[in-house]
């Protein structure tokens, strides 16, 4: 496993982290979800994100359980808030109130003094812009959060984020988490990147396998293979999407570059996003050991600009 700087931060964390949604807490038992991040842990996995909107807070709960053993310093916790998770004012958006009484919350079910990383799951257009930096500035004044950051922000409002804070001598976000894959790179063309790389933000991906398709596992002449997220009411509406011909045959077409490289579809989907410097690390999802181990493997190619051509001209 290797690791990058991230952003400003005086924090290195893995090129390949692990995620909990969908999956610890819910459909993953708790047992096997222990197994799966210590088991990430000994293969040098350091960042863990999860969200206490995650399985209504038993993912928070689950991955304070699995890192409660594990040395302190040695692992990089993040979570986020944002999206309804009670029906109270303050159970939602980015509010001084909801940040206050949910980073509480997180840090129990969690079991930690600190979250080193507390981000913004979405913009909250609902609250003044200041208001949220202050109240994140306050949690970074406490000592309750080392950093904060954003996920799913544009461009334009993290650049208003980092020059109010800057302005207002605030504890400006640090990172940024976007979607990015090979099936969905429009932060490379939306200027997230861009921004972020110019802001020395750091950029933690989500999604980097684009649901799962990106392991090749679907196919239009295949069934649904019974234990994927396809499979699952709950998951498949957020993969229905890439469940089409035209994708089936970019991933298809992935397979030959694989191969010489000797690695696996989803393996080179993974070093496909980490040839990007702006790129911090790529958060993962599990449901087993051996997928664990292969999207562990996504550290280890680098890509040489042939090879990204040859890539680039696959999926057009």
């Amino acid at each position: 496993m290797r690791y990058r700087k991230l952003g400003r931060t005086g924090l290195e964390i893995s090129e390949i982290s692990l995620g909990s949604w969908l999956t610890f807490g819910g459909s993953v038992d708790e047992q096997r979800s222990i197994e799966l991040i210590r088991r990430a842990f000994d293969l040098g996995v350091n960042f863990f994100d999860t969200a206490n909107v995650y399985s209504s807070g038993r993912a928070e709960e689950v991955v304070g359980k699995a890192l409660a053993p594990l040395p302190r310093d040695r692992v990089v916790v993040g979570t986020k808030l944002f999206f309804p998770v009670g029906p109270e004012p303050e159970d939602q958006g980015l509010s001084r109130a909801a940040i206050a009484k949910q980073s509480e919350a997180s840090l129990r079910r969690l079991s930690l003094d600190v979250i080193d990383l507390y981000q913004c799951h979405r913009y909250d257009q609902a609250t003044p812009l200041e208001e949220t930096c202050r109240a994140m500035d306050d949690l970074v004044r406490a000592g309750k959060i080392l950093h904060w950051g954003v996920s799913e922000w544009t461009a334009e409002q993290i650049v208003a984020a980092v020059t109010l804070c800057e302005r207002e001598g605030l504890a400006p976000p640090a990172t940024d988490q976007p979607r990015y894959s090979m099936l969905e790179p429009e932060a490379e063309s939306d200027g997230v990147l861009e921004t972020c790389a110019r802001l020395e933000l750091g950029v933690v991906v989500f999604s980097p396998l684009a649901q799962g398709v990106l392991t090749g596992k679907y196919a239009s002449a295949s069934p649904v293979p019974p234990d994927s997220r396809a499979a699952d009411p709950a998951g498949r509406m957020f993969i229905e999407r890439f469940l089409n011909e035209d994708v089936y045959a970019r991933v298809d077409r992935l397979r030959p570059v694989a191969i010489v490289l000797g690695v696996t579809i989803a393996q080179l989907a993974l070093a496909w996003i980490l040839r990007r410097p702006e790129v911090t690390s790529a958060i993962v999802g599990a449901t087993s050991i051996a997928q664990l181990e292969e999207n562990a493997g996504g550290s280890s190619p680098d890509l040489d600009p042939d090879t990204v051509e040859e890539i680039g001209a696959a999926l057009s």
